[in-house]
């Protein structure tokens, strides 16, 4: 018989890996899969979430940043259509109660707009000459001023003097010359056809707003794709209409009382151009805190200038205004208004120094308003009730 012969081994080839090395490679990619946490073990896509997260908040930035410069940007046009829907808002429910008695909307609001063109000129009629005359006497009464304030200021330039004397070696004081004040009324005449164009703004948008407001909700339902969302886009608009609308005229109706109240107590006082001083406190009472600080300062400088001696009792005036704003603010008007409408006071500052910021002195006084209505619309809109529970109080 013939042998077979053995086949011939092939000779090991030193590059192929062996078995230690595949369980080592085993036991490292182990090792690797038990360093991932188990949650991304779960959720292979957790990463890509939270780039994606982080990508949006940065796209939320950018976006509320290229807000505040749009608004900034149109404030010329932003400021009379929301001062316009402001006002249309308090006077829709007189509107309204008029077509309930079957009164055109067009005819009563064209009674309404009568009412305040006359309101606004008999206002301006008896306020502009006061002011004018405020702005040509008060160099004079400044001027006047400044001799009764010397015994009161002359302690502290005896003091003043005896320092210099100590450092200087010599007991000359140095007297600042009075400088000489121009104020006219020139920048107010240069900027009353710019004031006249956006009051007559105001008074169309408000026209309108309130003739063609119901017509504006009718087309906003129609919008909505079922009865069920229809019903409550319809409640959640005549909802916030009630109560921006009783706020507004219950702010207005406070603040036009407390300037009728500091009116008549600077009267009682004999402060020159009381109508004028009444009307500071009551545009400047839309705006909490700050306003009754601002009118109760000018109250003083005014009481001091025209004060015939210069004793304590002329600040008397305006530390009774700081009662009344006190009673006011603490008192009256949570009481009127209710729990509903109270915003922090925090809330409020950052408003203001928000709004001050965009729009200026028109900012500041819509500020508020502005703010208690942004609350009571994310009350009732869903997904923003967070942002109503941190301004409210």
């Amino acid at each position: 018989m013939i042998e077979a012969e053995p086949l011939p081994t092939p000779a090991p080839d030193a590059s192929a890996p062996t078995l230690d090395d595949a369980i080592a490679a085993e036991a490292a990619e182990a090792s690797a899969e038990l360093a991932v946490s188990p949650l991304r073990r779960r959720n292979p896509a957790l990463g890509i979430r939270r780039h994606l997260r982080a990508m949006r908040l940065v796209f939320n930035v950018l976006l509320l940043l290229a807000l505040l410069y749009t608004i900034t940007l149109t404030k010329a046009l932003l400021i009379p259509l929301v001062l316009a829907a402001f006002i249309g808002l308090a006077l829709n429910p007189i509107v309204a109660f008029g077509a309930r008695l079957h009164v055109p909307r067009w005819l009563t609001a064209l009674v309404l707009m009568i009412g305040l063109i006359a309101g606004i000129s008999t206002g301006v009629g008896l306020l502009a000459q006061p002011a004018v005359g405020w702005f040509h006497g008060a160099p004079a009464a400044i001027k006047s001023f400044v001799p009764k304030l010397r015994s009161v200021t002359q302690p502290l330039e005896a003091a003043n003097r005896a320092t210099q004397t100590l450092v200087n070696g010599t007991n000359r004081a140095q007297v600042p010359q009075p400088t000489s004040v121009s104020i006219t009324a020139w920048d107010v005449v240069s900027t009353a056809p710019k004031v006249l164009a956006a009051v007559l703004s105001v008074l169309l948008l408000v026209f309108f707003f309130l003739i063609y407001g119901d017509s504006m909700l009718r087309r906003l339902v129609e919008i909505t794709p079922s009865f069920a969302y229809k019903r409550h886009a319809v409640t959640i608009v005549r909802g916030i209409q009630a109560e921006i609308s009783r706020y507004l005229l219950t702010a207005f109706v406070i603040n036009a009382s407390l300037g009728a109240i500091t009116a008549g107590m600077l009267w009682l006082y004999k402060v020159p151009d009381p109508l004028l001083w009444g009307a500071v406190a009551m545009f400047a009472n839309f705006i909490p805190y700050v306003g009754a600080f601002v009118t109760t300062t000018v109250l003083a400088i005014v009481c001091m200038l025209y004060a015939k001696d210069a004793n304590l009792e002329v600040f008397l005036p305006a530390l009774t205004f700081a009662g009344i704003t006190a009673v006011e603010g603490n008192l009256i008007t949570p009481l009127i208004q209710g729990a509903s409408m109270r915003l922090s006071p925090i809330a409020i500052l950052l408003w203001l120094l928000i709004w001050g910021w965009l729009w200026g002195i028109p900012g500041a006084l819509l500020a508020v308003p502005m703010l208690t209505c942004t609350k009571l619309i994310c009350e009732r809109v869903r997904g923003w009730e967070w942002f109503a529970h941190i301004v409210q109080r």
